[in-house]
């Protein structure tokens, strides 16, 4: 099962353009409300710069990332709460994510500040309505979609400013075009910005020279949960596990033996013994 982040916001302020840019994936974006009917779904790659050097010790055949979960949810209006617009169905489809991106258009005739308050608002009171108070409260980022003039953004904790059209067109170029444009993507920030929002980390399995394998879990997990994330059975016959930090790979003799009660560090790469 893979942690989740909904993208959110009003129609047209560059929703399903980020969500091409981060899984590569062709969708409907035009200019015009509810482009996006049924949402989106994607699964995409957390980038980590640890898996790729301990493959290049371990030389393995297969190299696995872990991933997210990142779902365009239709365009919320004011009154979404009572059923304007999408409004049911983007309250049902927010419900399961984890986390959400708020994405609020900085240009044209746009009010940023304006923006965030009718979204924020709806939340709140579809959550007054249904007495559970879950919508409002979800981890959350800002996601300022900018012209390269933009200037005066709302200043708010976990929030990024990106150029939307220019991240989608980035696919399309080549890396000799990318790197003689001098364009920076700032996708694999946005990502890891979901990443620490959810208080995830990442812990990393080998299977000989066959595969080299990332994966999510909760900060704070035990040894118990990474196992059972692995295989049930992992977690059900548990006895042991050999345990080493990622750093340390290539020192001799540097694993540790832990039992049940052993908290999961990020970037261990872990033996599991049945």
């Amino acid at each position: 099962m893979s942690f989740s982040v909904g993208i959110i916001g009003l129609p047209n302020v560059g929703k399903s353009t980020l969500f091409k840019a981060l899984t590569k994936k062709k969708v409907n974006i035009a200019d015009y409300p509810f482009t996006t009917i049924n949402p989106n779904i994607g699964m995409v790659s957390v980038p980590d710069k640890r898996l790729k050097q301990i493959a290049s010790i371990i030389q393995p055949e297969k190299t696995i990332e872990t991933v997210i979960k990142f779902i365009d949810i239709a365009g919320i209006v004011k009154g979404a709460h009572k059923g304007e617009g999408m409004g049911n169905q983007f309250l049902s489809y927010i419900r399961p994510c984890d986390a959400v991106i708020e994405v609020i258009k900085t240009f044209g005739d746009s009010n940023p500040e304006q923006d965030i308050e009718i979204i924020k608002n709806e939340l709140l009171m579809k959550d007054r309505e249904l007495k559970d108070n879950v919508l409002s409260f979800k981890p959350k980022i800002y996601l300022f979609n900018i012209k390269e003039n933009n200037i005066n953004l709302p200043e708010i904790e976990n929030s990024l400013a990106i150029d939307l059209k220019t991240e989608s067109e980035i696919d399309d170029l080549s890396p000799e075009e990318v790197e003689e444009l001098k364009i920076q993507s700032k996708i694999d920030e946005l990502i890891l910005t979901c990443y620490s929002i959810l208080n995830l980390i990442t812990f990393f399995t080998t299977t000989g020279r066959k595969e080299v394998r990332a994966w999510t879990i909760k900060k704070g997990s035990d040894i118990i949960t990474a196992a059972a994330k692995v295989h049930t059975d992992f977690a059900e016959k548990f006895i042991k596990a050999q345990v080493i930090p990622w750093q340390k790979l290539s020192e001799v003799g540097s694993h540790t033996t832990v039992g049940k009660e052993y908290i999961v560090q990020d970037g261990d790469i872990i033996e599991f013994k049945i």
